[in-house]
């Protein structure tokens, strides 16, 4: 898919993008002053904080943001670009080919398991938290605060209920409702500061600084609930490839930045008026005429924001599938004209009763926020480590560059997750074992797949020599049929049962090898090649990235240009079903080949995955111990 240069994008799209990047890259982060300021302000001075408290909160607040994210994404991580896409998964793949040793490339494999783990965990907190901390709005009423769980759990089932058809007609309206709900915010913390203008003084780092130095450890605490204010800063640069990185770039400076500041800023202003206003803080700012309109709009903000979360975690699903790193399973094109648009059922399935459970557990999102952090701050460390690869060995910087650069952006960093990690027993140990099953399962399956694979070649049959006795023992008839294969070197298992049982080969012969790509989307020039073994026998190599979906079928209509034309009627496609026996001396842990077996039973079926017509599939069977 070839990229339209930025600088040649009309003005007019670039704004279309950038009101679309308003309504899906920055829910999440737009709807954090619904809790982070309350959360700091708390940490810092407990229910009545003082000013001291305050300044210091707004001040942490405002500086973050303009490192973490218009510093560190905005300025650094989204120059790291794969062919145009981002995300963990696509930084890892960019440093993956870093000219690197051997260690450091088994350290970047590793860092994005543990990355795609920790956003997992993210994904099931989110809609929790943020939904939950809006709809708490209505507990200004006595009479509301029973139905405060009840009308939370209602939204979100909803909300994943409806996932199956897709968000192209809902995505329309996001970035209109987030543009209304960014002006309200700006219009609010305005109004805040104009009564109590000093607050402005707390753009001054000095204040943050003389938290730290006259209360280290104080500030130090607060550091977990001021890293919410950037929570979903890692969509910047993951939704990279949807809207470019221009269009996200303007929509945060021009718009979210600027909104979320003069917010932050009001509320500090209005905790200065009113100390005790910090358990309602975001709704304190608004007017009572106004408040049940706001909490209506801060709901369906909250749900745009948990659908941008849900939708990467359908996307980060899909990636983790193509790359190996997860068994097969079925996803769905919810539309016909964009890519990105995909359901996974099992993806879903646990996020719903995930988030329906997390929200049973912790009832408030003050006890949620405790939760809440730890998984952002450790993809937020991956992410410095590994633009820092990148920025070594691709952009060529000079070690200390990087070392200035990078290491002080990771100590910031690190200095978050250590905060974090003290909240690790009021529920910070939720997200941690979810990324840690998750990790467990990746790792799990990866390995177990390794040693599948090597099992069956080490009873493999070099194609080369089959090739030369093929005409021998075996008749031909018309047709052709198609084996897919790990390898096009080697007979695939199943030809060599065809053979077993049928005794006849058919007149065409391929042998089928789909490989993904380190990059996110293969030109649909590059994605198949034919080579031509003689005696009728073709090997076909069709490769993909890894945002995309195969479909061998349509790949290898492609394969007639090369001289490989293919009529569906008279094509039959062979695959092996292998059967998992626990071998005498297992290559893994027992718990794990168990877990390897269970996974592989549940795995999708390749004809499915690769969208086989079911009329022209046969499967051939055959045991292997692991």
């Amino acid at each position: 898919m070839k990229q339209t240069p930025e600088e040649d994008v009309p003005f007019r799209r670039t704004l279309g993008l950038t009101v679309g990047a308003l309504g899906v890259v920055f829910g999440d982060i737009g709807t954090s002053p619904l809790y982070a300021m309350r959360e700091s302000a708390l940490a810092l001075g407990g229910h009545a904080a003082s000013a001291f408290a305050v300044y210091g909160a707004v001040s942490l607040i405002f500086w973050t943001l303009i490192v973490v994210v218009s510093i560190k994404y905005v300025g650094f991580i989204m120059r790291a670009d794969n062919n145009g896409e981002g995300g963990v998964m696509a930084l890892a793949a960019l440093a993956h080919r870093s000219p690197v040793n051997r260690k450091i490339k088994t350290a970047i494999g590793i860092a994005a398991l543990m990355g795609l783990a920790l956003f997992y965990g993210d994904g099931m907190l989110t809609p929790a938290i943020s939904v939950l901390s809006a709809v708490e709005g209505l507990g200004a009423s006595e009479s509301f605060r029973a139905w405060i769980l009840p009308i939370t759990l209602i939204i979100l089932v909803g909300l994943f209920l409806v996932q199956n058809r897709g968000t192209e007609k809902i995505g329309k309206v996001f970035g209109p409702v987030m543009v209304l709900w960014f002006i309200i915010l700006a219009v609010l913390g305005a109004i805040a500061i104009m009564r109590h203008p000093q607050i402005i003084a707390a753009a001054n780092p000095m204040y943050a600084i003389r938290l730290f130095a006259l209360e280290p450890w104080t500030a130090f605490v607060a550091l977990g609930s001021v890293v919410l204010a950037v929570t979903g800063c890692e969509a910047l640069y993951a939704d990279m490839g949807h809207f470019g990185s221009r269009a996200i770039r303007w929509a945060w400076v021009y718009f979210a930045f600027p909104a979320l500041v003069l917010n932050y800023f009001g509320q500090g202003a209005l905790l200065l008026a009113d100390p005790k206003a910090a358990p309602f803080l975001f709704y304190a700012l608004v007017p009572g005429w106004l408040h049940y309109p706001m909490v209506a709009l801060a709901t369906i903000a909250t749900i745009i924001a948990s659908q941008a979360v849900i939708s990467g975690v359908f996307s980060i699903t899909r990636q983790a599938v193509q790359l190996g790193q997860l068994p097969r399973m079925e996803i769905r094109h919810t539309s016909a004209s964009e890519m990105g648009q995909i359901y996974v059922p099992k993806s879903n399935a646990l996020l719903a009763v995930g988030v329906v459970l997390i929200v049973l557990i912790f009832k408030t999102s003050d006890s949620l926020a405790a939760a809440y952090g730890i998984a952002v701050t450790g993809v937020m460390v991956i992410s410095t480590a590994l633009v820092a690869v990148v920025a070594r060995y691709r952009w060529r910087w000079k070690t200390p560059a990087v070392l200035a650069v990078f290491g002080v952006l990771g100590l910031i960093d690190l200095a978050f997750m250590g905060s974090n990690a003290l909240k690790i027993v009021q529920g910070g140990w939720l997200p941690l074992a979810v990324a840690g099953a998750t990790f467990i399962v990746m790792d799990t399956w990866r390995m177990g797949r390794r040693i599948h694979l090597e099992a069956m070649r080490d009873n493999a049959l070099a194609l080369d020599l089959f090739l030369e006795r093929a005409d021998k023992f075996s008749q031909r008839i018309a047709g052709t049929a198609v084996f897919l294969s790990t390898r096009t070197d080697v007979v695939p298992n199943a030809m060599l049962h065809s053979l077993k049982h049928y005794k006849v080969l058919h007149e065409r012969v391929v042998i089928c090898s789909v490989s993904v790509a380190d990059k996110p989307v293969v030109p649909r020039a590059k994605r198949v090649t034919v080579s031509k073994l003689g005696k009728g026998f073709f090997a076909v190599r069709i490769s993909y990235g890894f945002f995309e979906t195969p479909d061998i079928p349509a790949a290898l209509a492609d394969a007639r240009a090369q001289g490989l034309a293919l009529e569906p009627d008279a094509t039959t496609y062979f695959l092996g079903r292998e059967t998992l026996v626990p071998g005498n001396e297992p290559s893994m842990k027992r718990w794990r080949v168990a877990l390897y077996m269970w996974l592989a039973s549940n795995a999708l079926s390749p004809a499915r995955f690769y969208h086989l017509p079911p009329g022209r599939v046969v499967e051939l069977g055959t045991q292997v111990s692991i």
